[in-house]
């Protein structure tokens, strides 16, 4: 008997180290950042929306958000998933993608996290001739805005209120400077502009701006001879001054033409790359747009 009751007793006090190890661990794992119960992993498939998705989040308690790709790389037309990126996913709640054909490995990410909600922030947003660009516009800029608080209401209800108000606030901003570029750029309606690719319609049809041409369709697609002799034609013709290259790709085919026709090269920011840390990512679009207002006062004056 004495034999049993030690051995019992050493086996109650083995229990109770193991439920106070176990106890510890737990308290450990949820005082870990990003970590906590209940909380809301997000992830946004690149840099414009995760600037608005940051607005949106502001100071919402329990709420982590994190960029799928390098807030440096821009558009995504070509992109392929990292095992970095598969692992990022893995761990998420909700991913956030543009859309409209921006992203092409959603189907990829629907393959292999059948079980993460994917939404699309262009849904519902007209397209012109299917450009997937549509957050290069203050209209554009809004309905995302609305479709990111919708989605985070959706997957955090308790929170739905701070991200309506945050969203509201984050389109009071929008609207202000929207006013006053569009009461600075009104002189220069229809005037005809290059771009250097299709990232600007809904940005031109905001400021009633006329895309006469476009140097590349796509980042990185070298025009052909013949592709930049009708450009040179072009701007001749519609007596063109002004060029606009992207600050995050090389301007050679633009200076080529700007050297052939004597139009000047400027750039305007199609907000895909920038700051990564959100005190500064947050204000991004909004700083991305101030300056290109300075540069198309500059270049139409």
């Amino acid at each position: 008997m004495i034999i049993y009751s030690e051995i019992a007793n050493h086996m109650t006090i083995k229990m109770i180290a193991l439920r106070a190890g176990l106890a510890f661990c737990l308290f450990f794992v949820l005082r870990v950042p990003g970590m906590a119960a209940g909380g809301l992993q997000v992830v946004t498939s690149f840099y414009p929306v995760y600037v608005t998705t940051l607005n949106v989040t502001t100071g919402v308690p329990g709420v982590e958000v994190s960029n799928l790709t390098s807030p440096h790389i821009g558009c995504l037309h070509d992109y392929q998933l990292t095992a970095g990126d598969v692992r990022k996913l893995a761990d998420a709640d909700l991913l956030l993608a543009n859309g409209a054909g921006m992203e092409p490995f959603l189907d990829k990410v629907a393959r292999q996290s059948p079980g993460l909600r994917v939404v699309e922030v262009s849904e519902g947003i007209p397209l012109m001739d299917g450009n997937s660009h549509v957050w290069v516009s203050f209209d554009g800029a809004r309905r995302q805005t609305d479709n990111i608080v919708a989605a985070l209401a959706a997957s955090a209800p308790e929170h739905a209120e701070a991200f309506r108000a945050n969203g509201e606030a984050y389109k009071a901003q929008l609207a202000a400077l929207e006013e006053r570029m569009r009461a600075a750029l009104a002189p220069f309606a229809g005037t005809p502009i290059v771009t250097f690719h299709e990232a600007f319609p809904y940005f031109a049809r905001d400021f009633r701006l006329e895309i006469a041409g476009v140097i590349e369709r796509e980042p990185g697609t070298e025009p052909s001879a013949r592709e930049l002799a009708d450009t040179v034609k072009l701007v001749r013709a519609r007596g063109v001054k002004a060029l606009f290259a992207e600050p995050q790709f090389p301007d050679r085919s633009a200076q080529v033409i700007a050297a052939e026709t004597g139009a000047k090269v400027y750039q305007l920011d199609p907000v895909v790359t920038g700051p990564s840390e959100p005190e500064a990512a947050r204000g991004a679009w909004l700083a991305a747009m101030e300056k290109n207002l300075a540069v198309l006062q500059d270049a139409l004056r």
